[in-house]
């Protein structure tokens, strides 16, 4: 696979920059729907077998590579293979905890997602759903509701009491692809993402997402283009969410699709270094 050319002339000029000056490049990338296929147990989800390789050919001649996820990040890195990849730092939970060269910095316990923990089993119940799975993050909760005999209408029947929940406990609530998340308020994927181009100002940024989740870092994306900083927006594509792929330069075919994208690059950086 060549490397593909996005569609609009702000991507184009993203590419050029990240090509002509890589070792000051960033690249941003989700976990779950970028790196790892969705699967209907989240605790069995793993990167796509070329995404490790991948990344490991790629990162030595970035700047820096991020994952930003709303998984804990040492489950990330751990689900992804990535603790040997260079230059990789990992923001889980939208940037409360910070994974690097093996060691994760995170904040307190927030003791709105103690009683959270509680509370959302009991909702659950009261709304007669016993199928959903309720995944405790440690400093948040999701509900997934794929797995369901209805996941759509579980999904809107759970969803604003959730948000409800929320608003008592001065929660946020990240919607997803048939999950919705319960976590503290004050950051999000486009927070974390600019606070890494804040640290370490990149000749280029580059930022994979595929679900709603992704979109605050797609607006950082464009914010920075405004501002000049080159950048390209990638959709690791899905049929259940199309806002994403509205917002990229380039679409690719899921976590497949991402490996496939990533090894081009490499081999597109290998070829110009000689």
């Amino acid at each position: 696979m060549g490397l593909p050319t996005p569609s609009s002339a702000a991507g184009r000029t993203g590419v050029a920059a990240l090509l002509e000056r890589p070792g000051e490049a960033l690249l941003g990338l989700d976990f779950d729907g970028t790196l790892a296929p969705i699967v209907p147990d989240p605790d069995a989800a793993r990167a796509h077998p070329d995404v490790p390789p991948a990344l490991a050919r790629l990162a030595p001649r970035l700047g820096r590579v991020a994952v930003i996820t709303g998984r804990p990040a040492e489950i990330a890195v751990d689900y992804a293979s990535l603790a040997d990849v260079d230059r990789l730092v990992v923001l889980g939970h939208y940037g409360l905890e910070r994974w690097e060269g093996g060691r994760v910095i995170a904040p307190p316990d927030d003791p709105a997602i103690t009683e959270a923990r509680t509370r959302v089993p009991t909702l659950l119940t009261e709304l007669g759903v016993s199928d959903a799975y309720v995944e405790d993050k440690g400093r948040a909760i999701a509900v997934h509701v794929r797995r369901t005999a209805d996941p759509r209408a579980t999904f809107d029947l759970v969803a604003p009491r959730l948000r409800a929940l929320a608003d008592e406990l001065g929660l946020a609530v990240e919607p997803g692809r048939m999950v919705v998340e319960l976590r503290p308020s004050g950051g999000d994927k486009g927070d974390a993402l600019r606070s890494l181009v804040a640290e370490q100002p990149p000749s280029a940024v580059v930022f994979i997402g595929d679900d709603l989740g992704d979109l605050p870092a797609f607006a950082a994306v464009e914010t920075l283009r405004g501002d000049g900083l080159p950048g390209l927006l990638v959709c690791s594509g899905s049929t259940e969410v199309t806002e994403v792929a509205e917002r990229a330069d380039l679409v690719v075919d899921g976590p497949e699709g991402v490996a496939a994208l990533l090894h081009a690059l490499a081999d597109e950086l290998e070829l110009r270094a000689g």
